[in-house]
């Protein structure tokens, strides 16, 4: 006798790929790009990030691979100094947007000072590839711009922007207005690398004298035009907003006594 179809008979809804994919389940793919990535940090025991900006086009042995090396030098650096703290936790991993050019000189950078590294990618019309350099553990595929942002800004304690176009300037706008607006609970230190490409393609000056930012927003963020520089600018602002045994973690950011005792960094909202 041929079997009767009978109306559940689908299967649960957190398997039904036709659902998942749906219109109607977005809110669940928005969630997923959170709470993934969450579960992975803490499970790598990552506390916070310095973030790398810059352009994909920017390669080895192009016109500006200057940037490249600096950039691959900075991260090298940077990662080297992170290793060297006394921390049950990993601090200062360098992240980036986890494709070419400058995100893959800050990757492999703090690979070769054998730390580990993050790599944020979005899916985009014309690929961009994840690059090798990419801890294992730590490299992401997002769909929505928005939940990458999140991302970069959650965790991010300094922010290094090299010469970048409009994924770059978008970027570094939205963390800018964060921290001017005072939405991020924290400290971030924002370095712009490079100060004459900066000056000519962004003029801050003129936006002060016109009126359209304070003349105190000029000091949201510094200059630096080589990999010293802009290390000891790092380092020193770092060390004293996060390291400094006068300077204690802002309430947000202590531990409480559960996740202590797990040994897991907390990961308290970065955004209000």
């Amino acid at each position: 006798m041929a079997r009767l179809h009978h109306p559940c008979d689908h299967k649960v809804a957190y398997k039904n790929e036709e659902f998942l994919d749906s219109a109607d389940a977005r809110p669940l793919r928005i969630l997923s790009e959170y709470l993934e990535p969450l579960a992975h940090f803490r499970r790598e025991r990552i506390r916070d990030t310095i973030v790398f900006f810059g352009s994909a086009r920017i390669r080895e042995d192009g016109p500006m691979s200057r940037y490249y090396q600096e950039a691959r030098r900075l991260a090298y650096m940077l990662t080297r100094w992170s290793e060297s703290l006394e921390n049950s936790s990993r601090r200062f991993v360098v992240c980036t947007g986890g494709g070419p050019g400058i995100m893959e000189a800050a990757n492999r950078g703090a690979v070769e000072a054998g730390g580990k590294s993050i790599g944020l990618n979005i899916g985009l019309p014309f690929e961009q590839l994840p690059n090798p350099y990419i801890t294992p553990e730590l490299c992401f595929e997002f769909h929505y711009f928005f939940m990458r942002k999140f991302w970069f800004a959650y965790l991010a304690k300094a922010l290094v922007v090299f010469p970048g176009g409009f994924g770059t300037m978008d970027e570094m706008m939205e963390l800018l207005t964060l921290v001017q607006t005072e939405k991020l609970a924290k400290k971030v230190v924002i370095l712009l690398y490079s100060s004459a490409y900066w000056k000519e393609i962004v003029n801050f000056e003129a936006l002060a004298r016109y009126g359209m930012i304070s003349p105190s927003d000029l000091e949201l963020f510094e200059y630096a035009d080589d990999p010293e520089t802009a290390f000891r600018i790092l380092q020193e602002g770092l060390t004293r907003l996060y390291l400094e045994p006068e300077a204690p973690l802002p309430e947000h950011e202590r531990e409480t006594p559960a996740i202590a005792k797990s040994r897991i960094p907390p990961m308290a909202p970065a955004v209000r």
